[in-house]
């Protein structure tokens, strides 16, 4: 899951960021509302983590563009104006969600993730295949059984791959998926993280790769 923070107070964005991360998500940060649209134009994201207050262009300007473009991305605005007819108005806005400064972490992972199973064709948040159970919400893998002990990119990668029902996933997918926009070895590392997800995996081999197209799991 990719999502974007837009957040102008840097150590909060940091904070934001770098716990999302340790989560198994992939997360970029603009300080800014022009930032945020040059962003969103370039990379698809699952989840808008939106500060209502940013310099540049106001938060509120920019839900309005997320929305008006019809983006699959979903809007959790952030801010520390938490009244009732605050929270109306952001959602009146096109928001999805709403979390009012200061907030709870684990709150606010809760509603990335919930807003993140809704950012495209929803799926259950268990997913399964070929005896792999995959709990997104407590964050837990297991195989025939047996728990994996897996590194939060192994996990997102195997999300990836599980939600593809089957499907064809590219290696250039996957970057998008799991990988910040600014890893400089991302090629290599997909490359890495399946050999070291295969191994973790264990017999019979359940990660195929398809010459050409990229990596899937068979049935």
């Amino acid at each position: 899951m990719r999502v974007l923070v837009v957040e102008d107070e840097a150590f909060l964005a940091e904070m934001i960021a770098e716990g999302l991360r340790r989560d198994a998500l992939a997360v970029d940060i603009a300080a800014d509302g022009l930032e945020a649209l040059r962003k969103l134009e370039l990379g698809e994201y699952d989840v808008l983590v939106l500060d209502r207050d940013l310099p540049g262009l106001h938060g509120d300007d920019v839900c309005r563009r997320v929305v008006g473009q019809r983006l699959m991305t979903r809007v959790l605005m952030l801010t520390a104006a938490g009244t009732v007819r605050d929270r109306v108005e952001g959602l009146g806005l096109g928001a999805d969600d709403y979390l009012s400064k200061p907030f709870a972490y684990d709150e606010l992972l809760a509603r990335v993730l919930a807003l993140g199973r809704r950012a495209r064709p929803a799926l259950p948040p268990v997913l399964q295949r070929a005896g792999i159970v995959l709990d997104t919400a407590r964050r837990q893998a297991s195989r025939d059984g047996r728990h994996l002990q897996l590194s939060r990119k192994e996990f997102a990668v195997l999300e990836a791959l599980l939600r593809a029902e089957g499907a064809v996933v590219s290696g250039e997918d996957l970057i998008e998926q799991v990988w910040e926009e600014h890893t400089s070895y991302r090629t290599n590392a997909v490359r890495v993280t399946l050999s070291k997800l295969r191994a973790k995996l264990g017999e019979p081999p359940v990660v195929e790769t398809v010459p050409g197209s990229g990596y899937r799991i068979g049935s």
